[in-house]
């Protein structure tokens, strides 16, 4: 198991995140058995936390940092995995923490599933004092993540490791994209290769982490997009998959304002079957002043978690 372990390389986009980082590297290091390097890629921290990293480094060989102007989490992901010396990258956000297993699963599917672009674990969301665990699917193995991601979490980033050579292939992540950056490579890579998970959850997903992308929303200057994936030929639910991230991403940018990006993405993904209601809302939105978005989205969802509950 060390032996496959020494192919895996942790990546760590790290922005403004002095109060968590040393606990999110500090689970990459208990690992039994250890990743072969542990990358950090500061990516133009304000606060201090290049220099956190910096005295960790100084105790721990295997933990090389990169600093570099801010650009984004993809380009920072991009980064270190371009210098990164594995065969594979194991993803982990500043935010996030790994739980004591992570590596050994990781590298138990690797073993028992061969030639596969990503495996990823169960996890745990935590936000604040309450932990409940991820809606992901319940068995081990192989996944359609097209259709398994229309009821449930497959791939999140903190609890997947990617085969490096085709991610890289692949393009990596879009960069300058701000939300739906890893559904983006999810889906060039769920096109190309298989997807492998265990629903062991061995990661702390941090809702409340110190800069979640949602919760700092400005709008995108990037030259990619989701509807450039869009394949009228696709005969698999990764288009609908397309459709799902991008709505949900419409929602966050109607209510933050983003009214014309909103609408171009209710136009583009108006094709999808499954997601109507999704669709229904960001139209909904956007003819509402921009001041009464959040709170009407949040009556919305109030109330058909309310209507779930009481089965109507």
């Amino acid at each position: 198991m060390q032996h496959t372990a020494n192919k895996i390389s942790v990546v760590i986009p790290l922005y403004n995140k002095r109060e968590s980082i040393t606990r999110a590297i500090l689970s990459t290091l208990s690992q039994e058995p250890a990743p072969r390097e542990i990358i950090v890629v500061d990516d133009g921290s304000t606060d201090g936390s290049g220099d956190v990293v910096e005295s960790l480094a100084a105790e721990h060989p295997s933990i090389r940092l990169i600093r570099q102007p801010n650009g984004g989490v993809s380009a920072a992901r991009n980064r270190a995995m371009e210098v990164a010396s594995g065969e594979y990258v194991a993803l982990l956000d500043g935010d996030d923490m790994w739980l004591a297993g992570y590596m050994a699963e990781i590298c138990r599917l690797i073993t028992t599933y061969p030639d596969c672009g990503a495996y990823a674990t169960g996890f745990y969301v935590v936000d604040g004092s309450q932990r409940v665990v991820g809606d992901t699917p319940g068995l081990e193995g192989v996944v359609d993540l097209f259709a398994e991601s229309q009821r449930h979490y497959v791939l999140i980033p903190s609890a997947t490791t990617l085969n490096r050579a085709l991610a890289l292939r692949l393009g990596g992540f879009p960069e300058g994209m701000r939300m739906g950056e890893d559904q983006y490579l999810w889906t060039k890579i769920a096109r190309t290769s298989r997807v492998c998970i265990s629903p062991a959850p061995l990661i702390e997903y941090s809702r409340s982490g110190e800069n979640r992308s949602a919760a700092i929303y400005r709008p995108e200057q990037s030259r990619y997009s989701l509807e450039e994936l869009y394949d009228p030929t696709a005969t698999d639910l990764s288009n609908e998959y397309l459709a799902r991230v991008a709505l949900g991403k419409a929602l966050v940018q109607s209510v933050k304002g983003g009214t014309a990006e909103a609408r171009r993405a209710a136009e583009f993904f108006s094709y999808t079957r499954l997601h109507r209601r999704a669709l229904r809302k960001v139209r909904l939105l956007n003819a509402l002043p921009g001041g009464w978005r959040a709170t009407a989205l949040n009556i919305y969802n109030r109330l058909a978690w309310l209507i779930a509950r009481k089965g109507l």
